[in-house]
């Protein structure tokens, strides 16, 4: 990038900032990590046994299911694992031993999880849009949670942001999700800016190689969990451990 970068760590090229949800905006990747982790255990130990091989919070998350549409995320650790099941339908039910079976036990989980303990944001991601609104840049949130909307309004959020692609929406409109680059460019489009002009913000690999595959003119990685050479490799510019690095008033940028 030759362009100077802006108060907001962005060269100065940049005109809208396309924001992932979970991991980025809000802390619930721990709890779909953990609704994962429950999912899948149960599954393994019913068809392994006792000495079934536990789904991994960190490596299995981070390589087959973190920021990937949820019937994609049980397909790809399925296949990690040899294992294949029929699709089902959305509406199977979720103790069903299909892919949407599947994935409708972890959203009945995560959903019982964010009842419990509530979703959060994180402080400095907020200060962060706030900051790009105040300086006329278009936002937009792109998220494969079918619950995008929900957890948004749940942290008080729901207004700092000019479009919403999310779970719901790719699904209507059939874009297929991360690491393909259809929603990020939805998003682009609907704020009808260029994509050369378009930052993305991403924590999880899938979705560094949605925003390199839809040539975005910047893609900055958010290191929440220590994989910041991960995120390079995968096509970050930038890595931070928060959006608010990147703001010059913090003296980061």
């Amino acid at each position: 990038m030759t362009d100077s970068l802006t108060p907001l760590g962005l060269p100065d090229h940049i005109r809208a900032c396309l924001f992932d949800l979970d991991g980025v905006l809000t802390k619930t990747a721990v709890v779909h990590t953990a609704a994962w982790k429950e999912t899948f255990d149960a599954f393994l130990r019913r068809r392994d046994g006792p000495g079934f091989t536990p789904f991994d919070p960190v490596t299995d998350y981070d390589e087959y299911v973190d920021g990937r549409p949820r019937a994609d995320g049980v397909r790809t650790f399925l296949r990690s694992r040899g294992i294949e099941l029929p699709e089902g339908g959305p509406d199977d039910p979720p103790d069903h031993e299909s892919v949407h079976g599947l994935g409708n036990r972890k959203n009945d989980l995560l959903l019982k999880k964010l009842r419990e303990q509530g979703a959060e944001a994180y402080e400095g991601s907020r200060r962060y849009v706030r900051a790009v609104r105040d300086q006329g840049l278009a936002t937009a949130v792109v998220s494969s949670s079918a619950n995008c909307r929900e957890v948004l309004a749940s942290v008080d959020m729901a207004d700092l942001f000019d479009v919403r692609i999310d779970g719901k929406v790719a699904a209507e409109r059939k874009l297929p999700g991360k690491p393909h680059p259809d929603t990020f460019l939805e998003a682009a489009g609907e704020l009808n800016v260029p994509v050369a002009q378009a930052a993305v913000y991403e924590d999880a690999l899938a979705g560094m190689d949605a925003g390199r595959a839809g040539h975005f003119g910047y893609v900055i990685g958010v290191d929440r969990v220590g994989q910041a050479d991960a995120l390079r490799r995968h096509g970050a510019d930038v890595v931070v451990e928060d959006l608010a690095e990147l703001l010059k008033e913090d003296g980061q940028a």
